[in-house]
């Protein structure tokens, strides 16, 4: 395979039927990273009647569920074996420091375990009742067909698996769409499917822009689901372009996420000190491109001074550079229009009356970067608050009462993730009752387990990845009626 033949259909890489391709850069210096296959309508289609084929006519959707998780485990072996290979071309191609890309690979290699777990602990079915012991009657599970799976470029390896492996484990075939920004990891991880003994067709992918790979495949009449994780804007993109097919669709879409720290977490330096370093880690790993990031801290006014000084000075000193660099703490933004965003919001935040207490500027230099940000005296108001920036920005609001807390985090059209600080466990559990998003911390932020669901209420999206409802989400459900002993009705007299 070439840099150009990053285009994979029916087990074969290829180019793109146009021939055109695509520069991905690298954002630590702008200069070209790779050249990979620009795909268009023509290649989507011919890898949806790939994925098709393989559906409709092949073996991977009859394999025996302890075969599938057999490649699955494969796959993560192989992971395991090319980490330092794969972390690498997350860390230059996304941007993030080395480490982040080997956490990332080992999260990978456990999406794929635990579902290949998940499924090899199954039962052949649900057995019903039909209160007769003349009937058999049974629910079962069977794959939904041909998934279109459409990724985003800020953790493309990480969220590429959280479909993969469930898909797979399901018994489906798929047209993978990563990003157009980010698509390297996700080639080579491709590459390991097929080394693990995947049949040709099963999996299937296109390098391509949104528009229009992406939106071929969530109106394609042969894709039975897609799940796409984005941007707002385009999720209802895709949402409207499945509905005339009528297919199942799962989103995930982002979220502006609150951090409510009460002074009590703060009462002792050890709590202080603790919750302190937690909102930086909320608000600025990977740059603040996390669809969890803590974007939001909502501090109790008790506090809040002396809390916001401590963070802006600690954002002061947090290192940037280039991903691979020794010492480096935070990268860059992936791209020049991602930092120009993260620009413009500021600068409103700015002129609707935010005070800048760290950062705000980009430093000398090549590259996408931009400094961690903190804004002070903010208020719902704001663009800047309202609005998912994706970008190292964090707002601060304050607080007096619990109940005034709890209405500032659910004020916001997401409901993605948040978190509670706080020594008060009656409390915690509380507030984290109250809150209407779809992952509560408390005491702590970002940590994920493969078997616990991930989503999102509001506009954060539809439907669930990981833990039992991930893999519920590429599967259509089967009720299953055998009369063992038939004999006429006589409804009709005859």
């Amino acid at each position: 395979m070439s840099e150009q033949t990053t285009i994979h259909i029916a087990g074969t890489w290829r180019s793109a039927v146009s021939g055109a391709t695509r520069e991905v850069l690298d954002p630590a210096d702008a200069t070209v990273l790779a050249v990979v296959a620009e795909g268009g309508t023509a290649d989507t289609d011919a890898a949806v009647s790939a994925a098709r084929a393989a559906f409709d006519g092949g073996e991977w959707p009859q394999t025996p569920v302890l075969e599938r998780a057999a490649l699955l485990r494969r796959t993560a072996v192989l992971l395991h074996r090319d980490r330092d290979r794969i972390a690498l071309l997350e860390s230059r191609d996304a941007g993030k420091t080395l480490e982040e890309g080997r956490v990332d690979v080992d999260c990978v290699a456990d999406a794929f375990l635990y579902f290949a777990d998940l499924v090899s602990g199954e039962s052949a079915g649900r057995v019903v009742d039909a209160g007769t012991p003349d009937v058999h009657s049974i629910v079962v599970h069977e794959p939904v067909g041909v998934c279109a799976l459409i990724t985003p470029w800020n953790y493309p390896l990480l969220q590429a698996s959280w479909k993969i492996a469930p898909a797979l484990a399901a018994g489906n075939t798929f047209v993978l769409k990563p990003s157009e920004i980010t698509p390297l990891s996700t080639v080579a991880l491709i590459g390991l499917l097929v080394e693990a003994g995947l049949p040709a067709g099963v999996a299937n992918l296109v390098t391509g822009a949104g528009d229009p790979v992406g939106a071929r495949l969530a109106a394609h009449p042969d894709v039975d689901l897609v799940s796409f994780t984005g941007g707002l804007t385009s999720g209802t993109k895709v949402m409207r372009a499945a509905a005339d097919s009528v297919k199942k669709v799962a989103l995930e879409l982002g979220g502006k996420n609150p951090n409510v720290v009460f002074a009590d977490a703060c009462a002792t330096e050890d709590g202080f000190d603790t919750a302190v370093d937690q909102a930086l880690n909320a608000a600025f790993m990977h740059s603040g491109q996390v669809c969890s990031a803590g974007s939001r801290l909502i501090v109790e006014e008790s506090v809040a001074e002396r809390f916001v000084a401590e963070l802006a000075r600690r954002a002061d000193r947090i290192r940037l550079g280039r991903g691979t660099d020794p010492g480096v703490e935070c990268g860059p933004l992936v791209s020049a229009a991602q930092r120009e965003r993260t620009e413009e919001y500021v600068a409103s935040a700015l002129a609707e009356g935010a005070v800048l207490r760290s950062g705000g500027v980009r430093p000398d230099g090549p590259g996408y970067f931009y400094r961690p940000t903190v804004l002070d005296r903010c208020h719902r108001g704001m663009r800047v608050v309202r609005e998912e920036v994706f970008g190292p920005v964090l707002t601060v609001e304050t607080f007096r009462t619990e109940d005034e807390a709890v209405a500032l985090a659910n004020d916001t059209e997401y409901g993605l993730a948040g978190a509670v600080w706080t020594t008060d466990a009656g409390r915690g559990r509380r507030v984290a009752g109250r809150l209407r998003h779809g992952t509560v911390w408390i005491n702590d932020f970002h940590p994920y387990l493969p078997q616990a669901e991930w989503g999102g209420f509001g506009k954060s999206g539809t439907g669930r990845e990981l833990g039992p409802s991930g893999l519920a989400e590429y599967r259509e459900t089967k009720h299953v009626y055998q009369n063992l002993a038939p004999r006429p009705v006589r409804w009709f007299a005859g």
